[in-house]
């Protein structure tokens, strides 16, 4: 099989790659490109699991980045097994077609417990005094110590949060040469997440994110460089675009104000209720599922979806199947918003009343995705002296709550899930294999059968 390489650059369209990606810029003019249809929602797990599987998420489950678990009724973002993905992977069908073949997983989603050969992946320790301690999950386990000891320990407060930089980025780029100098891995999936953050707080505006978009190209031109002279070919891709929002929906606030959504008070603070409840909606960027526990209500919840401001569509059991999300995990109801528009997960009428974790970067705790967890409350005069006095009770041994996130979604002015009006507002295929691209534009489902190709046909 081909060596081959495949560079995740979150968040890259046609409209971005210009006069700030000059590498890029020159790599693509070299090769070809074509625009990816995504799949919906375009949001990283979905989109991921479609690219690695070739199926829609009807078929391999995963119908956001997170859904509500009815036999525990509870929410949960950002699981880890892969083993939540019902449908093969292409690691497995390549291993059958050679059983010489081995891939390397580097930070791509759904990455502990799989049949790759390796896999690098963060995950925290949370020992019992309330700390959150930068850390990974390997495969196999030894890589874990060989990979910090060389590059450091996982930059996880620059990977996600208000200090993301292109510091967590550099780190997954370094480990993947660290993996390869070593294993030489057939098929290597590389995630480089740095313009989602950038984007999701200014939008897609190039006057903004210029700095950025030269950082990642500047990670890119090295990776892709090294990758080709050790004789790989190399895709670059991205899972979705974001857009420009000026409308935060908050849809769950929508559903208590009409008595469909319960809450439990604890210690004066407010917790969604999701087994009590009537309805609630799971936030994920710009679709919402919509979990109706009594039947009886759906037409009444449908009719106020409808009526709210920013929703551009709802889908229910007879229209899920044509975006390919009838699926059980899906909600009775799955809300689109309009792309100028994004749900928020806030279900507190009164933010004196709102959990303790919603000012912090919890996104195991919260019962919905929070871009607002890239911001530093604005309403904090002295940021830093507040955030130094946090990180010194933590160093000795105190508990603390680092609550510096506000409670204002308008500060959001980027924002992906529903389908873009536009394909260069989308994702994109980049490759120099240009035989193998045939049409100005693919499926997502398609990608998985590209990957193939890559690594089965012959080079030009």
């Amino acid at each position: 099989m081909q060596k081959t390489v495949i560079l995740n650059v979150v968040g890259l369209t046609p409209e971005l790659i210009g006069e700030h990606t000059p590498f890029l810029s020159g790599w693509q003019a070299k090769g070809k490109a074509v625009t990816i249809d995504p799949v919906l929602p375009a949001v990283t797990c979905t989109a991921q699991a479609t690219y690695l599987t070739g199926k829609s998420p009807d078929e391999h489950g995963i119908v956001a980045n997170g859904w509500y678990f009815r036999d525990e009724c509870e929410v949960k973002f950002w699981r880890q097994s892969n083993k939540l993905v019902q449908a093969p992977k292409i690691w497995d069908i390549a291993k059958d077609i050679d059983p010489n073949f081995t891939c390397a997983n580097l930070f791509w989603w759904y990455n502990m417990y799989s049949s790759v050969d390796y896999a690098v992946t963060p995950r925290p320790m949370y020992p019992a005094d309330g700390r959150k301690l930068p850390d990974i999950y390997t495969q196999p386990e030894e890589l874990r110590s060989q990979l910090q000891s060389q590059l450091g320990q996982f930059p996880l407060f620059n990977f996600w949060g208000p200090n993301t930089s292109i510091l967590s980025t550099q780190w997954i780029a370094d480990s993947a040469k660290f993996v390869d100098e070593r294993h030489n891995p057939t098929l290597t999936l590389i995630y480089l997440p740095h313009l989602d953050y950038c984007l999701q707080k200014h939008g897609p505006d190039t006057t903004k994110v210029a700095k950025d978009l030269q950082e990642i190209d500047a990670v890119c031109s090295d990776l892709i460089q090294y990758y080709e002279n050790r004789g790989a070919q190399v895709i670059v891709l991205s899972e979705y675009g974001i857009t420009s929002v000026s409308k935060p929906i908050h849809i769950n606030r929508i559903l208590r104000e009409h008595g469909l959504l319960t809450v439990r008070e604890e210690l004066g603070r407010e917790l969604l209720d999701a087994g009590a409840s009537i309805a609630f909606a799971v936030a994920d960027h710009q679709l919402a599922h919509v979990y109706v526990n009594d039947p009886f209500y759906i037409p009444k919840v449908r009719s106020l979806l409808e009526d709210a401001d920013g929703i551009a569509f709802v889908l229910d059991e007879t229209e899920k199947p044509t975006y390919h999300l009838n699926h059980s995990r899906s909600g009775e109801l799955v809300a689109v918003s309009q792309p100028d528009a994004w749900f928020t997960y806030y279900y507190w009428l009164d933010d004196r009343r709102a959990p303790d974790f919603a000012r912090t970067v919890d996104i195991h705790r919260k019962p919905g995705y929070d871009p607002v967890e890239l911001f530093i409350d604005p309403e904090i005069k002295l940021p830093p002296v507040k955030i130094a006095s946090k990180l010194i009770q933590k160093k000795l041994g105190f508990r603390y709550l680092m609550d510096v996130i506000p409670l204002d979604a308008s500060l959001v002015k980027g924002s992906h899930g529903c389908l873009p009006a536009s394909p260069s507002q989308g994702p994109l295929f980049i490759t120099q294999q240009s035989h193998l691209l045939d049409s100005p534009a693919i499926m997502a489902t398609d990608v998985y059968q590209l990957i193939l190709r890559h690594l089965i046909e012959n080079i030009n």
